[in-house]
């Protein structure tokens, strides 16, 4: 705990809309300006020492930095509470180039085995190209998680809440655990935003999100940050400056646009998310609700000791087969069909059809992917309309 003093003065939703930028701005601008150019230019020769050899802060060129990009940055720290933050192009790149700037050949990493489909691939497949070892673990399993920790394991990621399960890891286990070994934790948050949980206030090392959703919140963007010590944050950048990864200044004034409004969105979602959650576990259509604020929750102790709200994402299982669970999906009118979350609107994803559709059957019923699970995120519309709409595809499912 005790991260207020990185923070500046105010609520969050007070800073989600201030923090990071000066009071006056170029042109006088109310809103922070884009600065749409890909170099910088020096005034003379001086200039150029200064910067160099003096290690003046300004820009010199697009992939190194950009003014519009540093006040997201800036005030992702804020809402955050760590000591720095680096931008990228996607949370995967975020995920990815993270993960690269802190191993080295002959490392050993641990991930739980709910963490998202892409950042799996990644480990156990590219990784090992680069001699890194990866062990995959049950998620909720501590005891398995802390006896494959090796001499050489550098940390253990995993998300929390995850994908689609919704499961929450109790971080100050995981920090206890990595103490007793002098390991890294890193943690993807995307799911539950600052608002709702802020790892780094457990001692988690570094916390990732894939801005693309609950931040920028639009559905409009992509956007991935990591955040926390200066020292880590430091040696991401550095590796960031080479592959290349950067977010561009319109994305990051979007960015900035999202979260002005993201306390606000979050707070919201919590609320009808709660609502839907609710509804469906008491349906005779459905199976099982997976929601972390739902008291059925495996994880629900955890959750309500560490999180603020439970996020806008619901999962549920229906009864039936697959082809009932295509005519729910088809007869949804409001609702999307789409993959993602954390925007304004409205999306359900199935994910034996679209995620996971080159995967067999059995394939995906060993990860727990059921012909009748659906992903529901939870937007902004009123929630009243939202259960309507679920309630239509019920009606023309069976």
């Amino acid at each position: 705990m005790g991260r207020d003093k990185k923070r500046e003065s105010g609520s969050l939703a007070t800073r989600a809309i201030h923090a990071g930028e000066g009071r006056q701005k170029y042109a006088d601008s109310l809103t922070t300006p884009i600065v749409q150019t890909s170099t910088f230019t020096f005034k003379d020769s001086k200039e150029i020492d200064a910067y160099t050899k003096n290690n003046k802060e300004r820009f010199e060129y697009g992939r190194y930095g950009n003014p519009t990009e540093k006040i997201a940055e800036r005030r992702l720290t804020d809402l955050a509470g760590a000591e720095d933050c680096v931008v990228f192009s996607s949370g995967m790149n975020a995920i990815t180039t993270t993960i690269l700037s802190l191993v080295h050949t002959g490392d050993h990493i641990v991930i739980t085995d709910d963490s998202y489909k892409k950042t799996l691939e990644f480990c156990r497949s590219y990784l090992k190209r680069f001699g890194v070892e990866c062990t995959i673990v049950p998620f909720g399993n501590y005891d398995m998680l802390e006896a494959s920790i090796k001499e050489n394991t550098r940390f253990i990621f995993s998300e929390s809440p995850t994908n689609p399960y919704l499961n929450v890891f109790d971080l100050a286990l995981l920090k206890k655990i990595a103490d007793r070994h002098n390991i890294m934790t890193l943690i993807d948050s995307t799911f539950a935003t600052p608002l709702n949980q802020n790892p780094l206030d457990f001692g988690i090392d570094l916390v990732i999100h894939s801005a693309t959703k609950y931040l920028a919140g639009h559905n409009d963007i992509m956007a991935g940050a990591v955040l926390g010590r200066k020292t880590l944050i430091a040696k991401i950048r550095d590796l960031h400056k080479s592959m290349g990864g950067l977010i561009d200044p319109h994305c990051c004034y979007l960015l900035l646009r999202g979260l002005k409004t993201f306390p606000l969105r979050i707070k919201t979602q919590n609320e009808s998310a709660l609502k839907v959650a609710r509804f469906l576990e008491g349906h005779p259509d459905v199976e099982k609700v997976y929601y972390p604020f739902l008291e059925t929750h495996r994880h629900y102790r955890i959750a309500k000791e560490q999180m603020t709200g439970g996020g806008g994402v619901v999962t549920f299982e229906m009864k039936g087969n697959m082809e009932a669970a295509k005519r729910f999906m088809d007869s949804l009118e409001m609702i999307y069909i789409a993959p993602s979350f954390g925007g304004v609107e409205s999306l359900i994803n199935h994910p034996a059809t679209v995620s996971y559709y080159d995967y067999s059957r059995q394939e995906r019923y060993e990860l727990g992917i059921t012909d009748t699970l659906f992903r529901l995120a939870v937007g902004l519309e009123d929630v009243d309309d939202i259960i309507k709409d679920l309630e239509r595809g019920f009606s023309k499912a069976g």
